[in-house]
């Protein structure tokens, strides 16, 4: 029976991972959901963090308590421990009891006078790279045997799908936002290069010319320069261009 209802709290994070994944609108949010659900689910853990690469780094940007915040950082000041080690090398990382595990000394120590006694890191890969780790704290030893080590595992793979979607969403974001900025900066440009032509009586490679010597001489960007001339001229800033709208699959 304690395993049953295990299993469906296991099936519950997987539809609350959806619900997150269609609601969140920026990666942060969706991370720290990540490791509140994770703590609850995968128990008897204590708190869950979740640590990424960064610049040559790594760094933790969500957790579900200071238990996990601070059992983090000891690994980062120390170089060494159980996380970076998952991270560094792609592979589960398993503590089940840091009394009596040899390996990690000077985060031994520090993990030990927070209360951790076991603890699980899992790999997150995307893309075939590992972008982070998940870590589970325990203060009792062998915490993530059996049923937990079996749920942490499903849901870290469940969890490193989810953020692979947004992640890529993300990208998308971007890029439309890039999009967005490039065909502003076009329009703005566009409306300058028209007023130069009718005030120079010049052609439109002519007047990008005058723009674009403006510009260096003024050591300011082109749609600086080419707002400026508009406002000179309307006495009001440039109208922005319509924005880009991503096109929609058809159906």
């Amino acid at each position: 029976m304690v395993s049953d209802a295990a299993d469906s709290r296991l099936a519950s994070a997987y539809g609350r991972l959806l619900t997150l994944l269609a609601d969140s609108l920026h990666v942060d949010p969706f991370l720290d959901q990540i490791v509140r659900v994770a703590a609850e689910v995968v128990t008897p853990a204590v708190a869950c963090g979740l640590t990424v690469r960064r610049d040559g780094g790594a760094f933790t940007v969500a957790s579900s308590g200071d238990l996990a915040a601070q059992g983090d950082e000891i690994q980062y000041g120390a170089d060494e421990g159980p996380c970076l080690e998952a991270l560094r090398r792609g592979r589960i990382v398993e503590v089940d009891d840091l009394r009596e595990d040899g390996r990690w000394c000077r985060y031994r120590e520090h993990a030990l006078r927070l209360g951790i006694v076991s603890s699980l890191s899992l790999p997150m890969t995307v893309e075939r790279e590992t972008v982070g780790a998940l870590n589970l704290y325990a203060t009792r030893p062998a915490a993530f045997t059996g049923t937990a080590r079996r749920h942490a595992e499903a849901f870290a793979a469940q969890g490193t799908a989810a953020l692979t979607i947004i992640l890529r969403q993300a990208d998308q974001a971007l890029l439309h936002q890039q999009l967005t900025d490039a065909m502003a900066s076009r329009s703005v440009i566009d409306q300058a290069l028209g007023v130069l032509m009718g005030q120079q009586r010049c052609t439109a490679t002519e007047a990008f010319a005058l723009l674009r010597q403006a510009s260096q001489h003024r050591n300011r960007k082109l749609r600086d320069v080419a707002s400026e001339i508009i406002t000179q001229v309307s006495g009001q800033s440039p109208q922005p261009a319509p924005g880009f709208v991503a096109p929609r699959h058809q159906m």
